[in-house]
């Protein structure tokens, strides 16, 4: 009887292992199906010229995406410049004074942030930044990203944060140094390449973003870095180049597609890396 049942029991254990295996490769598949299938129709369209030049004028073939490449490192620059100082100082609050009400508030908040599509958020900075100057613009577009990082920011800080151990915050306290200093040059310093972490990732999830910037960034076919105006970005190009009738600009969105999708995967993946090397510098 007892070998019958740990034999059932092994096999169970096996089966339920299979499931799980099963239901991961399920999961991976379609990821697997679509890198392949960009870097099939992208990575055979791109050239130098996709990098260093401007597009070319309708009908003509040739040309480039340097442009929107450099519009969108601008303008995720510019989104991460207002989310980061504002995200790092509202995980900071959440972590050391997580007692009060207005924390409760916060973290209320912030979580329903995480849950608002991306179009609204887009169609919130129209309204809030685009209507008032009465033009699309760059700051309009990196004000639309900040507010997708928040909540990434928010949260990534508070944890990590969360994770210092109390007993250097009371040895700060116990030297006599101000509270605000011991969480800015002790706590905060101390944790910058952990914070790196969540900054990268809320990055890569706003630098794929389409639908915020169509509303905002709007687009230019031109090379421009003036913040009170349009500004192309690569993901608004793709979508543009792709609905259109042209060959060679479809072949140009499955090369902006690729290059947008090794962005982003290259910065997910080396947040991920960051993130283990902690994990074992830690010991958990």
């Amino acid at each position: 009887m007892k070998l019958n049942y740990r034999l059932i029991r092994k096999i169970k254990n096996q089966l339920f292992m299979l499931v799980i295996f099963l239901s991961a490769a399920l999961v991976l598949i379609p990821l697997f199906l679509v890198i392949k299938y960009v870097f099939q129709e992208g990575a055979s369209s791109l050239s130098l010229s996709f990098f260093t030049e401007l597009p070319k004028p309708v009908g003509e073939v040739g040309g480039g995406m340097m442009h929107a490449i450099l519009g969108t490192m601008y303008i995720v620059l510019l989104g991460a410049l207002i989310a980061v100082p504002i995200g790092i100082t509202c995980g900071i609050y959440l972590c050391e004074f997580s007692k009060s009400k207005l924390s409760k508030t916060l973290k209320l908040t912030v979580d329903l942030m995480s849950g608002i599509p991306s179009i609204v958020i887009g169609i919130f900075a129209y309204l809030m930044v685009v209507v008032p100057l009465k033009s699309f613009s760059a700051l309009a577009g990196g004000v639309a990203l900040s507010i997708i990082m928040l909540p990434i920011i928010i949260k990534t800080s508070e944890e990590i944060l969360k994770l210092v151990p109390n007993h250097i915050r009371e040895a700060g306290l116990a030297l006599g140094l101000p509270r605000w200093k011991v969480i800015l040059f002790i706590i905060l310093k101390g944790s910058i390449s952990n914070l790196l972490t969540g900054i990268i990732l809320a990055i890569s999830r706003a630098a794929g973003e389409t639908a915020p910037l169509l509303f905002t960034a709007f687009g230019n076919m031109y090379l421009s870095f003036d913040l009170k105006k349009p500004m192309a970005t690569l993901p608004v190009q793709i979508y543009t180049y792709a609905i259109s009738p042209f060959k060679d600009w479809q072949r140009q969105a499955w090369a902006g597609a690729f290059v947008l999708m090794v962005l982003i995967l290259t910065m997910n993946l080396f947040a991920r890396f960051l993130l283990n090397k902690i994990k074992d510098k830690k010991g958990f």
